[in-house]
């Protein structure tokens, strides 16, 4: 017998949640955000009044204004979008145990097994759910109904707002195989180009084509993209209570000027460098790999990565791997707009490597000096406050580092 899984999806969340308080501007077009006229302005949600002038999430406030001069902007408020995610997911406890988070606004649910309790049928049941937020909670949410994850969510974002979409094995081929590559999670820009240069720009094609091809262009990941279009996907959904394996820290922050000169660099990716050291310290991991991600002043962004000759969590291990990366893949003197540092493939204990035959190949073992001057920061700043201790290249500096840890 076939699994029923549901995919809610609340609608315009953060948006949604600002309207509770503000009834008398749901009909206006609405978004939330920071307007601090700076370059960190960026429109985190809107209401369906403001998708009309084609205002997105991500995009910056002063663009956002261009479209629609009279959109109203309201500030967020994380706490209020916790409290209600929570609130959101007790509600989709009452019906089976099986609630897998994705993000603050959207949940999986498997009811295969407590479905005959509430409902003779997934559409029944997620009627009944859209319902009861609705009453409780003042919020509408989108449900998509299928017999895996892949496409109850596809369901979920197939028709907006307030409503609910059921995919089986009969209708799939009318339903998910017409849309774009990019409607799937996990197909991205990038993968959409490259899919695209192989002639597939609709989930049918994708179902179709060779997976032999697909992973020599993806990797092992180029077969799970055609399963996951064909409707093959068996992932179970995994109950809230089991804590999630982290699997990368990064830090990011666009700055308050753009990094030109070899100092600035350092400086910048020194300061996201720390935190992600004293995260990674914090949970007793080890990073075995460096990611950075580079946006220039025409918001076009790159990402490169490289593997470490061994684990570390030293703030001045990740610096180094960072610059290299950046020196080896941005042209010198390009202006830097905003940059993320990511410690990857994490671990919790020593890796083994290979010797070198020459000494000269062995890798260096971690500076005790260092690590326990890094570890004294770390007590330092649990004891005093994030801004308690800090490299000297971030005093006096103009890029907005020091605001930045005023708001940690």
């Amino acid at each position: 017998m076939d699994r029923v899984i549901l995919h809610c999806d609340c609608n315009s969340f953060f948006a949604s949640v600002e309207l509770l308080a503000h009834p008398e501007l749901r009909e206006v077009p609405v978004a939330v955000g920071h307007d601090d006229n700076s370059r960190h302005g960026i429109i985190l949600a809107k209401n369906e009044a403001a998708k009309k002038f084609g205002i997105v999430t991500a995009e910056t406030v002063w663009q956002a204004r261009r479209k629609c001069p009279a959109l109203i902007l309201l500030p967020p408020h994380h706490d209020r979008y916790r409290e209600y995610s929570k609130k959101l997911n007790e509600i989709y406890g009452r019906y089976t145990d099986l609630v897998e988070p994705f993000g603050i606004d959207e949940s999986w649910l498997d009811v295969t097994g407590s479905l005959h309790l509430f409902a003779q049928s997934g559409a029944e049941l997620a009627d009944v759910i859209r319902a009861t937020v609705k009453k409780e909670l003042g919020l509408t949410i989108s449900v998509g109904v299928s017999y895996n994850k892949i496409y109850a969510k596809l369901g979920s974002d197939y028709k907006k707002p307030d409503a609910t979409t059921v995919i089986t094995r009969e209708n799939c081929r009318e339903i998910v195989y017409p849309l774009r590559a990019t409607a799937m999670i996990f197909v991205g820009r990038a993968a959409e180009q490259q899919l695209r240069s192989m002639g597939i720009c609709t989930l049918g094609e994708l179902a179709s084509a060779d997976e032999a091809r697909l992973t020599q262009v993806f990797g092992k990941m180029g077969q799970q993209l055609r399963r996951y279009a064909a409707g093959e996907d068996e992932s179970p959904v995994a109950p809230q209570h089991e804590p999630e394996q982290v699997k990368s820290i990064g830090n990011g922050i666009t700055f308050k000027r753009d990094l030109v000169t070899p100092a600035d660099l350092r400086t910048g990716t020194g300061y996201l460098a720390d935190e992600v050291a004293a995260r990674l310290r914090a949970k007793g991991l080890k990073c075995t790999a460096v990611q950075v991600m580079i946006k220039d002043t025409a918001l076009k962004s790159i990402s490169r990565q490289k593997t470490l000759p061994r684990e570390t969590d030293l703030a001045s291990e990740i610096t180094e791997a960072a610059v290299q990366l950046v020196r080896a893949n941005w042209p010198a003197g390009k202006p830097i707009r905003a940059l993320t540092v990511t410690a990857e493939r994490l671990v919790t204990g020593p890796v083994p490597c290979q010797m070198g035959l020459f000494a000269e190949q062995e890798t260096a073992p971690p500076d005790p000096r260092r690590e326990k001057l890094e570890r004294t920061m770390d007590a330092l700043r649990q004891r005093y406050g994030q801004t308690a201790v800090a490299a000297g290249s971030l005093l006096g500096n103009d890029l907005g580092l020091e605001d930045f840890h005023k708001k940690d």
